[in-house]
């Protein structure tokens, strides 16, 4: 090798020689041998130059000796071998922000990936790690965020600047709600979302860009994946590429910005496989020991600046069903709004399949919603209770059997179930019907109404898939 550099800059300096060299590849995870007086710090984007192939983005994760890092790929190994130079990048991986990256699909490197013109050279980049904002500079989250999705307003509103999550296991409609936000946004708030695909499949990630462009959404949407055939380095670092696009949005352009991230639960499952190629002793039901930092790495980083917020939905699955999971757990205690979706719900197809029992939100307060929207979502909360409580009764014996009043409950609970199903703007061309956007202010007429027995005389039919209660009300026939 030629004579080493002096410092760290000197040895990082366009041009100057790569010090460091590959010593091993396991799999996605690469050890790299540096002199021990510019060895790099955990957290460096490192560069492999592998000669007559395209460079290869590491990062350090840990040290293994005075000389020796240990990073994480960010790109697919194959072909890389012992001896290939690498060079340090002195500091965290940086990625291009601002408006050049609206309308586009990029990587986690902030690459383009959907076949259009490369990102202009002076785009201005960011580095992905950086601390959350200071508490000085946040406000309190007190704006909400209609979504007009009628049974989210009314028992698990959001905020701008909140954190919600969807949770449910495989096929219940965690995907279709985020597609349907994403385009509440655009219609309804005409702000900035940014998209972060972490372990999407090829086929969705391509479905959902070619229905963005179709429906005119793409160009306020940034679109950030992580695909599942791609290292767990990159699925596990895509999150942070997306937050960095939203910040500098809120930060520095002083815009709202909707992050939407499907699914977290991918994200953990790629730390959870980066933990174990670096040789880190499995924690509870074989997660990774940082599985909680990690976690709170991401979500701390979401908030309400003083002039814009990034408000935060996100899709969780469930494995099995199971809600003590430790990485449901891990992620939950962050969250101002639970949205759970219910199996059983969707099997009766009852979608959104919004489980109106096991949702909650921190913002379905008086002083945020009112005293009146919560004493209303508290007594819808009652009636679907007490309907759950007489099903097993009425599956036994039959709906005459119960008292007048039980009867009369039931009714109207199984009217507010149906209710509370919409069409969605994303499902039309599947279903045929225009999606429906429905206000809070009747959204929240609509459940008095049914509760004070408007439209008892209905059928349930008539109130199945439909936006305000007028138009239940003019529904004649089944």
């Amino acid at each position: 090798m030629s004579a080493l550099p002096e410092s760290l800059a000197a040895a990082s300096a366009p041009g100057a020689p790569a010090p460091g060299r590959v010593h091993a590849v396991r799999g996605g995870v690469v050890e790299v041998r540096f002199p021990p007086s510019i060895l790099p710090t955990l957290g460096t984007a490192l560069l492999a130059c592998p000669p007559g192939a395209p460079t290869l983005t590491l990062e350090v994760e840990s040290q293994v000796d005075e000389c020796t890092v240990r990073s994480v790929a960010l790109q697919d190994t194959q072909g890389l071998a012992r001896g290939v130079p690498v060079r340090s990048m002195g500091g965290p991986l940086a990625v291009p922000v601002g408006d050049a990256l609206l309308g586009r699909l990029i990587n986690v490197l902030g690459e383009p990936g959907d076949g259009g013109a490369p990102i202009p050279e002076d785009t201005p980049r960011r580095p992905i790690h950086r601390p959350p904002l200071p508490l000085g500079q946040r406000r309190a989250v007190a704006d909400v965020f209609e979504t007009g999705i009628k049974v989210i307003d009314l028992l698990a509103p959001l905020a701008l600047g909140s954190k919600a999550a969807m949770f449910g296991g495989a096929g219940v409609g965690k995907t279709v709600l985020v597609m349907e936000l994403i385009h509440v946004m655009a219609q309804t708030y005409q702000g900035l979302s940014v998209f972060a695909g972490v372990g999407e499949r090829t086929r969705e990630g391509h479905e959902l860009l070619l229905d963005m462009r179709n429906s005119g959404m793409l160009a306020n949407t940034i679109l950030v994946y992580g695909q599942m055939n791609e290292p767990s380095g990159a699925r596990w670092r895509t999150p942070l590429t997306a937050l960095t696009l939203a910040e500098y949005f809120r930060d520095e352009q002083q815009r709202n910005v909707l992050l939407l991230m499907d699914n977290v639960f991918r994200f953990v499952q790629a730390g959870a496989e980066v933990s174990g190629l670096l040789g880190r002793l499995p924690s509870r039901v074989g997660y990774q020991p940082t599985l909680a930092s990690e976690v709170a790495a991401v979500q701390e980083r979401i908030a309400c600046g003083e002039h814009a917020s990034v408000t935060a939905i996100e899709a969780v699955y469930v494995p099995a069903d199971d809600f003590t999971d430790p990485a449901v757990t891990a992620i939950a205690v962050h969250l101002d709004s639970r949205i759970v979706l219910s199996r059983s719900l969707a099997a009766e197809g009852m979608y959104p399949a919004v489980d109106p029992l096991a949702s909650q939100s921190r913002l379905l307060d008086p002083a945020v919603v009112g005293q009146a929207h919560c004493d209303l979502a508290r007594e819808v909360r009652e009636a679907i209770a007490r309907y759950r409580e007489l099903q097993d009764i009425i599956a036994l014996l039959g709906v005459a059997e119960l008292s007048a009043e039980d009867q009369t409950r039931v009714k109207r609970a199984r009217r507010l179930q149906r209710f509370l199903t919409q069409p969605f703007s994303v499902t039309e061309a599947f279903t045929g019907q225009a999606g429906r956007q429905v206000a809070l202010r009747d959204t929240l007429a609509g459940c008095r109404a049914i509760l004070d027995g408007a439209g008892d005389d209905l059928p349930e039919s008539a109130f199945y898939m439909v936006g305000t209660l007028d138009e239940a009300l003019a529904r004649k026939t089944p």
